[in-house]
């Protein structure tokens, strides 16, 4: 397989990526849940037993596709830097640097699988004293990003700055030669930066109706994204 072929397999595989990101994984998917399903649990024990008796439910409440959603989101943006890299090298190297470096930080941070590790656990511990040591562990690991707190955790947020940042600088990019998507990607990524930076005038501010809107443009950026990757030219 040649060079050029190379590429054009990235492009179509990040373009894929973009779809299936924007139909399939999108972000907080938890958050649409509580629409249907009601809040998520609020203690330790309530989440032990959702996650016994409804384990896709809880998974997804705490954010457990949003490491499928990132992981399609760092295709779709290595992609994007080799497709559009010599139109501006330095803003595309730092928009990759930025959004990896928000991707890695959203694996890292996410506690749904522990959560889940823990509450098999806790089904079958045998004793009062380890079952109040599974809780307490549990207590520990939600208050390092816990979906029902009142303000995310330092990873989530560090997160979704980092990679708005990458968005944003990404759209820069495509401004010149792909107007409206640049747009739709400046909207998404400004309204997920306007919630970091107004987070702490909550609840002065409604705040997240800034992610809630950016989770709609986002939606239409990935989908506006992979019409223009799979109609890329060779490099």
């Amino acid at each position: 397989m040649t060079q050029n072929q190379d590429w054009r397999l990235l492009y179509k595989i990040g373009a894929i990526a973009a779809l299936v990101a924007a139909v399939l994984f999108r972000r907080n998917i938890g958050a649409e849940l509580s629409l249907f399903m009601g809040s998520a649990p609020q203690s330790v024990a309530e989440w032990y037993a959702l996650l016994q008796t409804s384990p896709i439910i809880g998974l997804a409440y705490l954010a457990v596709f949003d490491l499928v959603n990132y992981f399609l989101v760092g295709v779709l943006f290595l992609a994007l830097t080799v497709a559009f890299w010599q139109r501006n090298k330095s803003l595309a190297l730092v928009a990759l640097s930025s959004g990896l470096v928000g991707i890695a930080v959203s694996f890292a941070s996410n506690i749904s699988l522990t959560m889940l590790s823990l509450s098999q656990r806790y089904a079958t511990a045998t004793s009062e004293a380890q079952s109040a040591g599974l809780v307490a562990v549990g207590q520990a690991v939600l208050a390092t990003n816990d979906p029902a707190a009142a303000f995310p955790g330092t990873g989530a947020y560090v997160s979704l700055l980092l990679i708005a940042i990458a968005g944003l600088l990404y759209s820069l990019i495509l401004l010149r030669s792909n107007r409206a998507t640049a747009i739709v990607g400046l909207l998404a990524s400004g309204c997920d930066l306007a919630y970091c930076l107004t987070f702490p005038l909550r609840p002065a501010v409604p705040v997240y109706l800034f992610l809630a809107i950016a989770g709609l443009f986002w939606m239409i950026w990935h989908l506006l994204v992979a019409r223009i990757l799979f109609k890329t030219p060779n490099s």
